[in-house]
């Protein structure tokens, strides 16, 4: 459901219950959002106003923000002119999205200051303003003087409402009148249309309260009889706004209505809206954040899986060194019987094979003895770049098995701490620099959070824990998570789990004393290991299993790769718990 007329109205008859609070804070964490401070009764609140076009809102918080260190200038105007003062009034105008709080104080002689602030909540034109008691505009979150605008929003000049060609829902004293309103701008009218219609033709009132209105009250077909439900409907929540019997239902966690009831909870309604949106932002932020990291991983491990391409084909062009080489000694032991040097190719014994007959291409530029030196010199070069590239794929395949494992991390993780965790984790890594102060220069505003830090001053640890038979079960959520808990946190005795050959996390198995699990321990925990891997599905999974002491990390190896011996294996099928 929209935050529609509807809502916005029953949000501000709660608030209502908080007039006479004084305002004590402001601050605007944001380009969209402002908060105001309120103290009141000797308790401490505060309201949220945000003018986002997508979750656009003004209700109560209990959800902290950062209050950055250098105020922006309409939030200096605001405690210039609010701090201090007192709630008079909150009032809305009708069903639109417009609230306007009044507020009074005395200033420093002691004369009654009167101030308004105007809440616009209409999409991408929301808009706070400040206004004088004359209805003159002091300053205003966004300035608008455009000439195609009908309205100027501008320091000093007199604030004017915006205006609607919707009919005011407030207006419609009974059915007839409402069906008459519907029906003189559309002749026709089924249930695929009847919302959009409604919310068209009345302001305050969004398609989505409409929809959700035709599931509360079943109706799947519009006729006389359905539209009557409608309006009583619509008209009895409206009227509920007033006294406050009401209450919000979700929807799937994607939506929410506002329905009737008896047991109304003190600023219920706030909280909730509060709650559902803040959800809302935090899933949206997360995964836009995880797809952004993502994004710069996977340019990152395409990158590297062309370059293990290129290496395979010089490999391949590897495989025909010691034909060249055998050309070359079969040249040179020929030389003798050829005199003619712009041969195309000669054909001789092959010593190697039983003196079979082999054609040898030439070069016509050269002598017989200069297409020797250029067969030994491509054999050399081959033999070198075998090496070299040996080497390079190797290296190649080892930053592959990393960058992998950063990716199922980046699929697994769930919440923004564990994604920034992991950004952090490869802006120390050289292969990903280049990205990753691209994406820093690009998102010069975004926030990464700083992780709290153990005492080895390198990485947050907060593994998931599990309790298997009072025996307890760490395992990583990363891999300087996994580097921690297996190098720094286990001892020597602990058990270490991963499995085998396939991307997952470190588990530590913490033994006390001279008690030794059981196999039903080590089966359940390596079940939850499997649960924490790529195999996640899979119905049998390999999982090693050996004491910490023999798990080693090689010099120069990238976090999270170890080395291991004296493990025993198990074939489990992965369970969380």
């Amino acid at each position: 459901m929209a935050f529609d007329g509807i809502v916005t109205k029953a949000i501000c008859s709660e608030l209502n219950e908080l007039c006479d609070a004084k305002i004590t804070k402001i601050f605007q964490p944001n380009k969209n959002d402002v908060v105001l401070g309120l103290y009141f009764q000797g308790s401490n609140y505060a309201l949220n106003i945000c003018t986002d076009s997508q979750y656009y809102r003004l209700h109560l918080t209990t959800h902290s923000k950062p209050n950055p260190q250098v105020a922006p200038n309409f939030c200096m105007v605001l405690r210039k002119h609010l701090i201090g003062l007192h709630i008079k009034n909150i009032i809305t105008n009708n069903l639109e999205r417009v609230v306007t709080i009044e507020f009074e104080g005395f200033d420093d002689i002691n004369d009654i200051v009167l101030k308004k602030l105007v809440i616009e909540l209409m999409g991408k034109h929301c808009n706070i303003i400040l206004l004088d008691d004359q209805n003159f505009i002091i300053d205003s979150l966004r300035h608008i003087h455009s000439e195609n605008s009908t309205r100027v929003i501008t320091p000093h000049v007199k604030y004017s409402y915006p205006t609607t060609d919707k009919v005011n829902f407030l207006d419609c004293s009974s059915f007839q009148e409402f069906r008459q309103l519907i029906y003189t701008q559309n002749s026709y009218i089924d249930f695929a249309n009847v919302s959009k219609i409604i919310s068209k033709t009345f302001n305050g009132i969004s398609h989505s309260f409409i929809e959700n209105a035709l599931n509360y009250l079943g109706i799947t077909e519009i006729n006389d009889t359905s539209l009557e439900k409608i309006y009583a409907f619509t008209k009895d929540i409206v009227n509920r706004t007033d006294n406050l019997q009401l209450q919000f239902e979700t929807f799937n966690d994607k939506d929410y209505a506002l329905i009737p009831c008896d047991d109304y909870e003190n600023l219920s309604l706030n909280f909730f809206i509060d709650d559902f949106y803040y959800n809302k932002e935090t899933s949206e932020e997360f995964k836009s954040y995880r797809n952004s990291v993502l994004k710069l991983i996977l340019v990152v491990l395409k990158k590297y899986k062309n370059r293990l391409l290129n290496i395979n084909q010089k490999l391949k062009d590897c495989e025909n060194k010691d034909t060249y080489k055998l050309y070359g000694e079969l040249i040179t032991a020929n030389l003798y019987k050829f005199k003619n040097d712009n041969l195309s190719e000669i054909t001789v014994e092959n010593y190697y094979n039983n003196n079979a007959p082999i054609t040898i291409p030439l070069n016509t530029r050269y002598n017989l003895s200069d297409n020797a030196r250029l067969y030994f010199k491509k054999y050399n070069k081959l033999k070198n770049t075998l090496n070299i590239v040996g080497i390079q794929k190797k290296e190649t395949l080892n930053e592959l098995d990393y960058i992998e494992s950063v990716v199922y991390e980046l699929e697994n993780a769930k919440t923004i701490q564990e994604v920034s965790d992991i950004f952090e984790e490869i802006s120390e890594n050289d292969i990903f620099k280049e990205q990753t102060d691209k994406y820093k220069i690009k998102h010069k505003t975004a926030k990464v959070k700083k992780s709290t830090l153990t005492k080895n001053k390198l990485v947050s640890f907060n593994p998931l824990k599990y309790t298997i038979d009072n025996f307890t079960l760490y395992v990583g959520r990363n891999n300087k998570e996994n580097d921690y808990l297996t190098l720094k946190f286990a001892k020597k005795t602990d058990l270490w789990f991963h499995t085998k050959d396939i991307h997952g996390s470190h588990a530590i198995l913490k033994l006390t004393g001279n008690i030794k699990p059981d196999n039903d321990v080590l089966i359940k925990c390596a079940e939850i290991v499997a649960y924490h891997s790529k195999a996640r599905n899979s119905s049998n999974v390999p999982v090693d299993i050996c004491e910490v002491k023999y798990v080693k990390k090689p010099n120069g190896a990238k976090p999270g790769m170890v080395i291991y011996s004296n493990n025993i294996t198990l074939n489990v099928q992965p369970k969380e718990s």
